[in-house]
């Protein structure tokens, strides 16, 4: 299969869900948005059998100060439409939920680092939850939240701080707030990257990094 993966920062890469896809044999065709312009998406997904939208530090309601935001919801809508796999991964979580008639808002607090996140009814039956322990930690690094899902959303895992954690839309569109997909290294350069957004949101970047220790093996899996 050929993934169509939108990057829109470089600390936001798709990180060990890229390397898995390609270990299952898929080809990806990666799209960095930070590095190009709205005009250069594709079209069309001709020959493209699933879309992956990561994260990133940018909001649904900057569109205009980012020209791509506007075509790639266009291609969500598409890719969903068609039934083609779709995920979306915290920003790319937001952008799929606006692109299918959701809301996105701010936090009353920025939720970042590990922290914990349950699964629903619907969650703890869903095939791409299976597996896991219906309590987790996740590593999450977002001040902006699916304040509503789209039109028949299942919502499939929550946290204290942010009710929608994962949602499904149809039998083959995801979304995910929080940040499954990073390495110990990704959240490493993560948090010495962003210190100072950490510091700001009145949160101590060390302790985000030590965070990680007792809960990175069961996160990895």
């Amino acid at each position: 299969m050929a993934i169509l993966i939108f990057e829109h920062d470089s600390a936001d890469a798709s990180c060990r869900l890229g390397q898995i896809l390609r270990d299952c044999g898929h080809r990806l065709h990666v799209i960095q948005t930070h590095q190009t312009s709205g005009d250069s998406l594709p079209i069309d997904l001709a020959n493209i059998d699933g879309v992956v939208s990561m994260g990133g530090p940018m909001n649904v309601d900057e569109q205009e100060a980012y020209p791509w935001m506007q075509p790639q919801m266009q291609l969500i809508r598409v890719a969903h439409d068609s039934r083609l796999p779709v995920v979306g991964v915290c920003l790319g979580a937001q952008l799929v939920s606006a692109a299918l008639g959701g809301q996105v808002g701010p936090m009353d607090r920025a939720e970042i680092g590990f922290g914990p996140v349950e699964l629903t009814f619907a969650g703890k039956s869903d095939p791409v939850f299976s597996g896991l322990p219906w309590h987790t930690n996740q590593f999450h690094a977002h001040s902006q939240q699916v304040s509503e899902l789209p039109q028949g959303a299942t919502p499939l895992a929550t946290s204290p701080a942010c009710t929608h954690q994962a949602f499904r839309v149809g039998l083959t569109t995801y979304g995910f707030q929080y940040h499954f997909e990073w390495s110990r290294a990704d959240i490493n350069r993560f948090v010495c990257e962003q210190a100072d957004w950490i510091q700001g949101h009145g949160q101590d970047p060390d302790a985000v990094r030590e965070g990680g220790q007792a809960f990175y093996a069961l996160y990895r899996h």
